[in-house]
């Protein structure tokens, strides 16, 4: 454990801590059943605001070898994700024109779903990403992987093999780098003359507004608003030049990067700033209140669930992502209120959730075993489960959506 020295953006000290959610276990590190009597490791997780810049982040770090080389997330696992990757090709070729003598990376490329969308369109591909389970679920695509971590170290290796890249793409990958300086000289080393950077991450507009303190795990070192981002890549003679809000994973911001130099900023750039002023992201107290309802949100779940189970009724759960690791550690929901959870991941069922030790089944069990009260731990897809599990809820089963306040559906 890396206890932060200052702010990863801009290097102050002044970064204040906030919210305590405890000591949880990693939160993608699923376990098989002969590893529930081995000791798991547990690292604080802490989150702070920077007074200087206004970033929010970890106030310690673990070690990114410790999280990513053995990875259980797949893209594919989501009908919504496939759909919004899909989008995100056919606008961004279209949008700069890219074809085949244009190369593609994706930084944390996961099993390539995004890429396949740019090679079906006939561009160039490369994927980067240090989790060598997951190159397995990319075989047979024709897309080529880097296996490793991105950065100044890497990104010359890269360049000279498979050229300069026209875009760089990294879908929920930039909350996770600790490295930042390191990662943005890699860009500036890996684009072509003229090239972009595409990042979409989770949004602290939509973290706040959500009340999504399930976000907060030791992969995300970061969570950001337009503003700190900004003022990174001006550091390193780059530039913001477009700014959008999206609805996918309820709520992310999209940004485009280029150098200074190389494209001039839009008005949505200042339409995003003037969003992040209106709903109070650069004032600290902001962040304390957040935290105050997280609190509350603590109390009145556990309140659900206890009632609930002195009722004599069966309570399961849907979704096993790691933002349900923190909201079952936090929340200290364990088996004496869960009876299983069910997934849609063959790579998960069969195994159980880290600090909570819940097994996780196929989804099929929601109408074998008629639980009465489902915990949806993946709300950010509330619609698409909702509408996966119509034959449960016809039924008589219920779903109970933990935030922005606890509500049954």
């Amino acid at each position: 454990m890396t206890r932060s020295d200052g702010c990863l953006v801009c290097a102050s000290a002044r970064v204040e801590e906030f919210l305590d959610l405890g000591e949880t276990a990693l939160a993608n590190k699923f376990l098989t059943a002969e590893e529930l009597d081995r000791p798991e490791s547990r690292f604080p997780l802490r989150v702070g605001f920077c007074h200087q810049c206004g970033h929010v982040q970890l106030t310690e770090f673990v070690p990114p070898a410790a999280m990513f080389e053995d990875y259980l997330y797949i893209s594919s696992a989501s009908e919504t994700l496939k759909g919004h990757f899909d989008d995100i090709a056919s606008t961004l070729v279209s949008r700069f024109d890219l074809g085949g003598d244009d190369l593609v990376v994706d930084i944390g490329c996961n099993d390539a779903s995004l890429l396949t969308r740019f090679r079906d369109r006939g561009v160039r591909t490369l994927g980067v990403d240090p989790a060598e389970n997951l190159a397995d679920f990319a075989k047979g695509t024709g897309i080529e992987r880097y296996c490793g971590f991105f950065g100044a170290d890497s990104a010359p290796q890269i360049a000279r093999r498979w050229g300069q890249a026209s875009l760089i793409t990294a879908t929920n990958t930039f909350p996770h780098i600790p490295d930042l300086d390191g990662f943005v000289r890699g860009l500036d080393l890996a684009l072509a003359p003229g090239g972009r950077f595409v990042v979409e991450a989770h949004y602290l507009v939509d973290i706040l507004d959500q009340l999504a303190f399930d976000t907060v795990y030791h992969e995300h070192v970061s969570y950001w608003a337009l503003g700190p981002m900004r003022r990174l890549f001006a550091r390193h003679g780059m530039q913001v030049v477009r700014a959008e809000h999206l609805d996918i994973h309820h709520g992310q911001l999209r940004a485009t990067v280029q150098r200074i130099g190389e494209g001039e900023p839009d008005e949505s750039v200042a339409e995003i700033l003037a969003l992040e002023e209106e709903r109070g992201v650069p004032s600290f107290e902001t962040f304390q209140e957040f935290a105050r309802r997280t609190r509350q949100i603590k109390i009145d779940l556990r309140k659900c669930l206890t009632d609930l189970k002195a009722e004599g009724r069966k309570v399961a759960a849907y979704g096993a992502p790691a933002k349900g690791s923190t909201l079952l550690e936090y929340m200290e929901i364990g088996t004496d209120l869960i009876d299983f959870i069910a997934d849609r991941s063959a790579l998960k069922q069969g195994r159980y959730t880290p600090g909570s030790h819940i097994p996780i089944v196929e989804p099929e069990r929601l109408l074998t075993d008629r639980p009465d009260y489902v915990l949806l731990l993946a709300w950010n897809f509330v619609d698409e489960i909702l509408a996966q599990q119509a034959a449960y809820r016809q039924g008589g089963g219920q779903f109970i959506l933990p935030v922005p306040e606890v509500k049954i559906v």
